[in-house]
């Protein structure tokens, strides 16, 4: 099985895609995103989308360095990103990145955040990860958490209406079978207090955030 990444065409609040290189497989580039790969000169399997953010010129580069190029018309069901996910599947991954994603408009953001349930649903990771945040939709069950110095702190975010029997260990706020609901901030805002520690949960759909404050520059 693969690790996929997917560059999407969102402001560049990338991470350091440098440090992925040694363990992704295959390059994917949605609309703009393409040309973001071109220009850290990382091998693309797919440039996909309507490239409507790009010009004659820029479409021409990205047709020269991506191994499969796949336009499609402005006016479609999909999003260029969700054009991307379906090529993404067929290289039968069992995680998938997503670059790009974050950090403009919230409709967007929004949308790529839960496109996070249809890759999980299919029995494969999904994690967002920009410059400052790492976010993974996870299912009942128990699951390590390494500490991170790039995202030191960690949150838990119900993605259902409820998530039952969340337990924390290793934690500086630990819980013990404990549920949180829709708007909870009980999980918000938590930290590591050794190497790694887990989290479990029964019952519902949880969101993991590890973050770290913005820097400038």
């Amino acid at each position: 099985m693969s690790i996929v990444a997917i560059v999407a065409n969102g402001p560049k609040w990338y991470p350091n895609f440098y440090h992925y290189q040694p363990i992704v497989d295959y390059w994917i580039g949605a609309d703009r995103g393409a040309l973001t790969l071109v220009e850290h000169d990382l091998t693309m399997e797919y440039a996909v989308g309507d490239f409507d953010s790009t010009t004659d010129e820029e479409k021409n580069v990205i047709l020269n360095k991506a191994k499969h190029y796949q336009a499609y018309p402005a006016e479609k069901n999909e999003t260029d990103l969700e054009i991307a996910l379906m090529k993404a599947y067929e290289l039968n991954p069992k995680i998938i990145y997503l670059f790009g994603v974050t950090g403009g408009r919230m409709d967007h953001a929004l949308i790529n955040v839960q496109l996070l349930y249809r890759i999980v649903s299919k029995g494969i990771r999904g994690i967002i990860v920009d410059k400052t945040n790492y976010i993974e939709l996870t299912l009942p069950g128990k699951y390590k958490v390494k500490n991170d110095a790039n995202y030191p702190t960690v949150s838990f975010i119900p993605f259902s209406s409820r998530v039952v029997g969340i337990t924390l260990e290793n934690f500086y706020y630990p819980l013990i079978n404990a549920t949180i609901s829709w708007g909870s901030t009980l999980c918000i805002s938590n930290k590591l207090i050794k190497n790694s520690g887990t989290f479990s949960y029964k019952e519902g759909i949880l969101l993991l955030v590890k973050s770290r404050d913005a820097i400038s520059g």
